[in-house]
C-alpha cells in the first residue's frame, strides 16, 4: 500500500461512471470492467458503480443510482442517489444544484468538468464551493474531469489530487487562498505523502485529519475510466 497519508486521500475515492460520456459504455462491457476492479490489487480505491437504474446489478456490487425522483423500493446494493434536483430522496442524496439550494440532511454534488473547455469551472468556482460545504457542514462528491491526479495546464483539467486535498484543507479550516494554490498546483513534486501528514509547499495535514475530511466532508468523485486514474498514479511512483 502507498503512504498512509495518501491512502487515507485515495481509499474508496472513486466511482466508476463506464457507461457515461465521454467512455459511454454498454452496460455489459461497463460491468465486466466493474466486475475486474472489484478484484483487481487497487479495489481499495474504488467506490460506486453509477448506474441510470437498478436493473442487471450484481450481489457484491455497490451502486449509486442517478434518478430524478423517488425511485421505490431497491436492493440493498442500491446505497446513495444523485439528482439534479434540489430534494432529499429515501436513501443519502446527493443533490446537483447550487450549494444554498442542497435541502437539509442532503448532500452536495459539484461538476468538475465537461466535454469541452467551458465546461470546466475555474479554480475560484472550486474553492468557493468547498468553502461554502466546509463552513456548512455539507458532505459531497465530485463529477465529471477528474480523469488524471493533477491539474494540466495544457488541457485545463483539475486534478483529483488537488481538488481532494484541497478539501481535506478546507475541511480544517485553510483560507481561501490557500485552496486556490492547492487547485492550481501543476507540479507533482509540491504534493509529499508521508506516513503521518500529507504535506504541500509547507502547509501540512495529519494522516487523521485526511480520513475525518474524506469520511464526513469529500466522498468520492465520478470518474468513466478507474485504469486511467490507476495509470497515472503508477506512473508518478504514488502506487506500486
Amino acid at each position: 500500500m502507498p503512504a498512509a497519508s495518501l491512502t487515507a486521500l485515495l481509499t474508496n475515492l472513486i466511482d466508476y461512471a463506464g457507461l457515461y460520456p465521454p467512455a459511454a459504455l454498454p452496460f455489459a462491457e461497463a460491468a465486466e470492467k466493474y466486475r475486474s476492479h472489484l478484484v483487481s490489487p487497487e479495489s481499495w480505491m474504488l467506490n460506486r458503480f453509477v448506474l441510470p437504474s437498478a436493473e442487471g446489478i450484481e450481489a457484491n456490487w455497490r451502486i449509486t443510482l442517478l434518478t430524478d425522483a423517488e425511485p421505490g423500493p431497491l436492493p440493498p446494493e442500491v446505497e446513495t442517489l444523485e439528482t439534479k434536483l434540489p430534494q432529499k430522496l429515501s436513501l443519502p442524496t446527493y443533490c446537483e444544484v447550487p450549494i444554498d439550494r442542497v435541502p437539509a440532511g442532503a448532500f452536495a454534488k459539484i461538476r468538475t468538468g465537461g466535454l469541452t473547455p467551458e465546461a470546466v469551472p475555474g479554480a475560484g468556482q472550486i474553492a468557493a464551493f468547498l468553502l461554502e460545504a466546509a463552513a456548512r457542514r455539507i458532505p459531497f462528491k465530485a463529477t465529471a474531469g477528474l480523469h488524471h491526479p493533477v491539474r494540466s495546464l495544457h488541457t485545463g483539467m483539475h486534478g483529483f489530487i488537488n481538488v481532494f486535498t484541497a478539501a481535506a484543507f478546507a475541511w480544517h479550516g485553510a483560507m481561501r487562498e490557500t485552496l486556490l494554490d492547492i487547485i492550481n498546483e501543476a507540479d507533482p513534486q509540491a504534493f509529499a505523502f508521508g506516513e503521518h501528514e500529507l504535506g504541500w509547499r509547507g502547509c501540512t495535514l495529519h494522516t487523521s485529519c485526511i480520513e475525518d475530511s474524506r469520511r464526513q466532508f469529500a466522498h468520492s468523485f465520478g470518474s468513466c475510466s478507474f485504469d486511467e486514474p490507476v495509470a497515472d498514479l503508477r506512473e508518478l511512483g504514488w502506487l506500486a
